[in-house]
């Protein structure tokens, strides 16, 4: 066995960052069933991220089943951009979950004390703090800490999930953006006229 296999089979951080990054989740509201499905997503991502930190190398075991060798790490598993960036990238991973936990956070405290305020009949559309820049800010969240997460330990799954994860988004939040003007009419077209879908004076 090489000696790389040292620092996984240990299941006790593989739950940690499952709990970690997938508790994001617990603060995504979910308005419709269509919106379990990039959630699914990206919890699969979550899951596939920690169990090949910490667990096993499953891209490396992957491809030395098809091409019969294994690759050092850092090719495709592993601290795939260490021998580029250094410590670096695990110091942009930690910045970018912080910025998308703190979005998802705030995102979901504005939402609760606006928007869903409608079960009392006071519902309305969200303006305040972030959401006079962006209409989707948790979601960007999410995307941020995919980012992060890629940074930090890039491996095959987590590489073809990450475009899978945005995509998905991207369809919901165009979806949620029509229920919205049917709902809010005028006052959510001005919104949207004034702000971004995901990042700030940008997309």
């Amino acid at each position: 066995m090489p000696e790389f296999m040292g620092h996984f089979h240990q299941w006790g951080a593989v739950i940690f960052f499952i709990l970690l990054y997938g508790g994001a989740l617990l603060f995504i509201p979910f308005y419709k069933k269509m919106d379990k499905k990039p959630a699914g997503v990206y919890f699969a991502f979550v899951i596939a991220f920690a169990i090949e930190m910490h667990g096993i190398p499953f891209s490396m075991l992957l491809i030395g089943a098809i091409f019969g060798e294994f690759l050092p790490e850092g090719i495709l598993w592993g601290h795939t951009l260490f021998e580029y960036i250094g410590y670096t990238g695990l110091y942009i991973n930690i910045v970018l979950v912080l910025l998308g936990l703190a979005l998802i956070l705030h995102g979901w405290y504005i939402i609760y004390h606006g928007y869903w305020k409608k079960v009392k009949g006071t519902g309305q559309v969200c303006k305040q703090g972030v959401y006079q820049y962006i209409r989707h800010p948790q979601y960007t969240g999410l995307m941020l800490i995919s980012l992060g997460m890629i940074f930090g330990w890039a491996t095959l799954p987590t590489l073809i999930m990450f475009p899978i994860i945005i995509m998905m988004y991207v369809r919901l939040a165009k979806k949620e953006e029509k229920d919205m003007i049917n709902e809010f009419g005028e006052e959510y077209l001005m919104y949207k006229e004034k702000t971004k879908k995901f990042i700030p004076f940008v997309w």
